[in-house]
């Protein structure tokens, strides 16, 4: 059994301290709302982001990141991406070469386009770091209802070691050597999903949707290939399988942004109505960038960015896609 400290109290990673408890001698979980760690603290429940689900009186709730991150031997970060730069250079002083570190973040980092491991590596300075993604929505992971996902290292060992150590009864873990094709199937298949909402605030069926996951799958696949991931890894849980979950379950932020857009509100309206990030919103934009970057052809994403940020609407959107030249699948 080791320290476990989790750096991020949102609903993921609140979920991920309920189901990874009986795994570790001790599990912290870092909240930077010293206010909402205060009310976890004694009424043991997340009241803003995972409601109704019991955090376990072995979990140490904290608001103190010195506190949080003594004696760990793994750090597993869930924040959001935006913010992961900043925290780990908060994390420094309490950081140490035996630490095995853990990204459970979905996320790209806009302005250098690095995907988060990457963040973590180029900050503290190591290579003891793994990416674990996949099918999970935050409420059914905390009430123990059976999820699988991958983690991803390209350390020899590391992925092997996180997943002895997370896996238990409801949460099977298996391992990738892939980083790149996982951390991208994780961030991209956002973007797809806000796009899946679009389609469902339209009153679109079947038909629409599957076209939209499948070209979306194969968007996402020829971004990872083109950085140097492997096909396969994005037939996996932290590609279809995710991007399934996401275009298609009620659960899913970014779906309900496209909702929310099709209805005809404003972007900026309905992100501030939203208590948790979405985070396909951010990572439209380094979609885009990737694909120039490495000329890959992201018709999707493309047409995301322009109905987030040019104003387009759903209808030019499907559009736009529907009348592209034709060619061969």
């Amino acid at each position: 059994m080791k320290n476990l400290a989790i750096i991020g109290g949102g609903s993921w990673g609140t979920a991920l301290a309920i189901v990874l408890a009986p795994r570790f001698s001790r599990v912290t979980l870092w909240v930077y709302e010293t206010d909402l760690a205060a009310r976890m603290g004694v009424a043991r429940i997340n009241d803003i982001y995972l409601p109704d689900c019991p955090i376990p009186t072995s979990v140490d709730i904290t608001s103190d990141l010195a506190y949080a991150l003594d004696g760990a031997e793994i750090v597993l970060s869930v924040m959001p991406s935006h913010l992961a730069r900043g925290l780990y250079l908060r994390m420094l002083p309490g950081l140490n070469e035996r630490m095995v570190f853990v990204s459970a973040t979905k996320g790209l980092e806009n302005h250098s386009l690095l995907r988060t491991s990457e963040v973590i590596r180029e900050v503290v300075g190591t290579s003891r770091v793994a990416v674990i993604s996949g099918p999970s929505f935050a409420r059914e992971v905390a009430r123990f209802e059976p999820t699988a996902v991958v983690a991803a290292s390209s350390e020899p060992g590391v992925a092997e070691a996180v997943q002895a150590a997370f896996s238990g009864p409801t949460f099977r873990v298996y391992t990738s050597s892939d980083t790149i094709g996982v951390e991208i199937g994780g961030s991209i298949k956002n973007v797809v999903a806000i796009g899946a909402g679009v389609l469902h605030g339209m009153g679109l069926g079947h038909n629409a949707m599957a076209a939209l996951i499948t070209r979306g799958l194969a968007e996402m696949s020829r971004l990872a290939v083109a950085m140097g991931g492997k096909p396969q890894t994005l037939a996996g849980l932290a590609g279809l399988g995710d991007l399934v979950l996401t275009c298609t379950g009620d659960l899913s932020r970014n779906r309900t942004v496209g909702i929310e857009l099709a209805r005809g509100r404003k972007l900026e309206e309905i992100v501030n109505s939203m208590k948790m990030v979405a985070e396909g919103v951010k990572t439209t934009d380094v979609a885009v960038d990737l694909a120039e970057r490495y000329s890959v052809e992201m018709p999707v994403a493309g047409q995301m960015f322009e109905m987030l940020h040019a104003g387009s609407s759903p209808q030019e959107a499907v559009q736009r896609l529907m009348e592209r030249s034709l060619k061969e699948e």
